[in-house]
């Protein structure tokens, strides 16, 4: 299985897990919200709006452009933050994207 195959399956598997935990929104945020400079518009989106409407469809259209994907990549610590204490159940949230983490993160 390719790593572009895997990332796909990967992606999906997030979404059907913020679908789950009732995190999937069916609008988007505010279109000024698109514009922060902000790591992970943290100055404009909760963290599950930038996963949704930011992280999710940029990947999504890197593969589907077969253009490179990330090789430094580590979500996952921003994520642990962001839900401290916050959400109840988002283990197989947190798993799911570390195994992204873990599919894209490349060492030179």
């Amino acid at each position: 299985m390719t790593t572009e195959t895997r990332v796909r399956q990967s992606l999906l598997e997030i979404e059907q897990e913020m679908r789950d935990l009732s995190l999937w929104q069916s609008l988007p945020p505010e279109p000024k919200s698109f514009e922060s400079v902000e790591p992970f518009c943290v100055d404009t989106m909760n963290a599950e709006q930038w996963l949704q409407w930011v992280l999710i469809p940029r990947m999504h259209a890197l593969l589907d452009q077969n253009a490179p994907l990330p090789t430094r990549f580590a979500i996952t610590p921003y994520f642990e933050m962001a839900f401290n204490g916050v959400l109840t159940g988002q283990e197989n949230l947190m798993a799911a994207l570390q195994r992204l983490d873990d599919l894209l993160n490349k060492e030179d």
